[in-house]
């Protein structure tokens, strides 16, 4: 239930970003504000509460502000789901609380989570690179492209994260640098370096791990890597060419 959530978010910042850009503004990826204490799930319901009535604030004093009916439609569109997604995470609550909901994460720290929390780390940053990447891009078929490694690389964090979860670590949930170029041709340059850049990095852990289901995941994703970079070498190829 909270990932349909989270897709709805993610649709609203495609939505917003577009409509950024048709304005001639450039989307930002600075995080907001996280809620992230509490000690139990009921807790973390609590804040995601906390965090809808914050964007519910927001978005009613926009509302206001804004004359343009385009931007002012949108905007109570995305109201209205936040609205929605307010009562669903009060019922979160109450649900963890009857269930008595627990958090499953442990305290593992090893070499093993390590490895598994530094390709969360890559996942994010790329899934920011490439959407803000696709927002900014005018080439019609590399913004496609963007999008749909974007997606996968959400399943490979996904994945990941669920990983650490079953053997008993933490999910640490931060990015690194994100390319801003503007440039289609130096998007998909900086995109085809990183992708070779970790491939190589997934392949020396499946090679370290003695563990076959981390082996067999670790060589999965490192698969997608490597299809990802044949994908922007053709993109780069084809963008040049028109160049």
């Amino acid at each position: 239930e909270i990932e349909a959530i989270a897709r709805e978010e993610m649709r609203h910042l495609d939505w917003l970003a577009e409509t950024i850009v048709e304005l001639d503004g450039v989307p930002s990826l600075e995080r907001g504000k996280m809620r992230m204490d509490g000690k139990s799930v009921a807790d973390w319901m609590r804040n995601d509460v906390l965090q809808e009535e914050d964007g519910i604030n927001l978005y009613r004093e926009h509302i206001k502000l804004i004359d343009k009916p385009k931007i002012k439609r949108l905007l109570e569109r995305i109201l209205s789901d936040e609205e929605s997604h307010h009562g669903d995470f009060k019922h979160f609550v109450d649900k963890a609380q009857k269930e008595g909901a627990k958090d499953v994460r442990g305290s593992r720290t090893d070499r093993v989570v390590q490895t598994l929390n530094w390709g969360i780390e890559h996942e994010y940053t790329v899934i920011l690179q490439y959407l803000f990447q696709s927002y900014m891009t005018t080439n019609e078929e590399a913004k496609e492209e963007l999008q749909d490694q974007a997606i996968n690389e959400m399943q490979h964090l996904g994945w990941l994260a669920e990983k650490i979860v079953d053997i008993s670590g933490n999910p640490r949930i931060e990015h690194t640098e994100v390319d801003r170029s503007t440039r289609t041709a130096d998007m998909l340059q900086a995109d085809i370096k990183i992708e070779q850049e970790v491939a190589a990095a997934y392949d020396r852990a499946a090679k370290e791990t003695e563990d076959p289901g981390l082996k067999k995941l670790l060589l999965r994703i490192r698969d997608h890597e490597i299809y990802h970079t044949e994908v922007f070498s053709d993109l780069l190829k084809e963008e040049e060419h028109q160049g």
